[in-house]
């Protein structure tokens, strides 16, 4: 049977790893999306097998659950978790990290942004809604074959976010006042860190899940603001830890008040 538009496949030559959904087909070239990481790949159709049931429930990623709501004494004292501002490459990305927002009961704003776009618009959207943690991501690659690691040119989309990260430390030059997450797949770590990201991708240069970007921002969001994070902690509920996501200690952006 053909491989077609929409249908759910693996790849025989990575070992049937990673789920993707197939978004086009040239020839006997199909054009993949990952469903969890943040990957955009393309393969000869005579390397994809059609993903079963039974493997789209193994290969679907479960992630983990913050455990800050069950220590929320709600009997007493009321609580303001920090503001979310998501601004992503890919629409589909950006619905289910609103819905981890809303399941864990954080304000959260988001706006479907081209990557080359998002740092002519970001100050604006910073203004307007003054978040307490903005997040800058959607899809990148380092393009190994080009050779250094270093350079900027060698990544998809890395000097994009750079750009944006720089305007966000315009806005506010204070890590403590305006937390900000930036990168996607195999991003350039390091100088998204040195344009002012509290936690960016990728230490290793690994793909990362389309949630972790909100795993990060959702822990930040309910810690009270008196606490300091457990960064390790922190970076091990992210789906490949510190290979996929690292940053700098921080303390938490929930207020606490009394009495509710």
């Amino acid at each position: 049977m053909p491989i077609k538009k929409g249908d759910i496949v693996t790849r025989k030559s990575y070992e049937h790893d990673t789920l993707f959904k197939v978004m086009n087909v040239k020839g006997k070239i199909c054009y993949l999306k990952g469903i969890d990481v943040r990957l955009y790949a393309d393969s000869e159709e005579s390397d994809l097998t059609l993903a079963t049931k039974e493997e789209q429930m193994r290969l679907t990623e479960d992630v983990e659950e913050s455990d800050n709501e069950d220590n929320l004494d709600r009997s007493a004292f009321f609580y303001l978790p920090g503001k979310v501002m998501h601004i992503d490459g890919d629409a589909e990305y950006l619905g289910r990290c609103l819905e981890y927002y809303k399941k864990h009961n954080i304000f959260a704003v988001g706006k479907k942004i081209s990557e080359v776009d998002i740092h002519n618009k970001i100050r604006d959207l910073l203004q307007e809604y003054k978040p307490d943690i903005v997040i800058i991501t959607g899809h990148d690659a380092y393009f190994r074959k080009k050779g250094d690691i270093h350079d900027l040119r060698n990544y998809k989309n890395t000097e994009n976010f750079v750009k944006a990260v720089r305007e966000c430390r315009k806005y506010e030059k204070s890590h403590e006042k305006l937390v900000v997450i930036a990168g996607a797949c195999q991003s350039n770590y390091e100088e998204l860190i040195k344009a002012g990201a509290n936690f960016a991708s990728s230490p290793k240069r690994v793909n990362i899940h389309c949630l972790d970007p909100a795993i990060i921002a959702t822990n930040l969001s309910l810690t009270e603001r008196n606490k300091e994070i457990d960064l390790i902690t922190l970076l091990e509920k992210t789906k490949y830890g510190s290979d996929g996501m690292g940053g700098l200690i921080s303390n938490g952006l929930m207020y606490v008040g009394y009495p509710r």
